[in-house]
């Protein structure tokens, strides 16, 4: 596997952290991995790792002072949900443990956070955007 080196990609050695609403996100050039504070975890969400190569989509919303965003790697397990545009799903996609959540004062974490993972999923051949 080809390494890039350069200091904020996915792909180099040095996995990236990202610090989320009671969760943190840990992006390596293969996965993700999540893990929440007890917090995090009443909802339902638990600790996960993902592979990249099985993300199919990337969803994710930009936090506003009114609303928490997020930034959430579907995979095969979403499928059923990708379809649903409801409050209901919004609340499936917060409870969601391949989900992370990131408050307004977090915004530039989740941009960095996003343009990541993204990336990440295209160095492993994936199409992020479905």
């Amino acid at each position: 596997m080809a390494y890039n080196l350069s200091k904020n990609s996915p792909t180099s050695q040095d996995p990236q952290v990202y610090k989320g609403y009671v969760a943190t996100v840990t992006l390596y050039g293969d996965r993700a991995e999540i893990k929440r504070k007890l917090m995090g975890k009443l909802t339902g969400a638990k600790d996960v790792v993902i592979p990249l190569s099985q993300v199919i989509k990337v969803h994710s919303k930009a936090p506003t002072r009114l609303v928490n965003g997020y930034v959430q790697l579907a995979t095969e397990e979403d499928r059923g949900q990708l379809a649903i545009l409801t409050a209901e799903a919004e609340k499936a996609i917060a409870n969601n443990s391949r989900t992370i959540l990131f408050t307004w004062n977090q915004r530039e974490t989740y941009a960095a956070y996003l343009a990541a993972a993204t990336a990440g999923i295209e160095a492993q051949g994936g199409n992020p955007f479905g």
